[in-house]
């Protein structure tokens, strides 16, 4: 825990186009910036949005994309200007975050 300053490796689930399998592969999580907070995820799932963007059908998703940001975890490291938690604090509800980094990891 608590390792703000470092970036670290992890799995995620991987999307890399439509109607195919998703891929466990490792990635990199860089430390959290400013008002952001990375959670170590000890259990998630995909909800049905999620599944809608895999459609072959649908056709606005952007890809590769990291799916599972419905869990519960552990918050890992918090980036500055945060107050509202603190690294060991229990999380579990959304995580969002514009396509770029997730921030989270297992």
């Amino acid at each position: 825990m608590g390792s703000v300053a470092e970036v670290i490796k992890c799995k995620a689930a991987i999307a890399w186009e439509a109607n195919k399998p998703l891929c466990i592969e490792e990635v990199e999580v860089a430390p959290p910036k400013a008002h952001e907070v990375r959670i170590q995820i000890i259990a998630t799932a995909l909800c049905h949005t999620e599944a809608h963007i895999l459609h072959p059908k649908f056709t606005e998703a952007f890809f590769p994309v990291i799916l599972g940001h419905e869990g519960a975890g552990i918050v890992e490291s918090v980036g500055p200007g945060v107050t509202n938690c603190k690294p060991g604090n229990s999380h579990d509800g959304e995580s969002y975050k514009e396509q770029s980094q997730v921030g989270l990891f297992t």
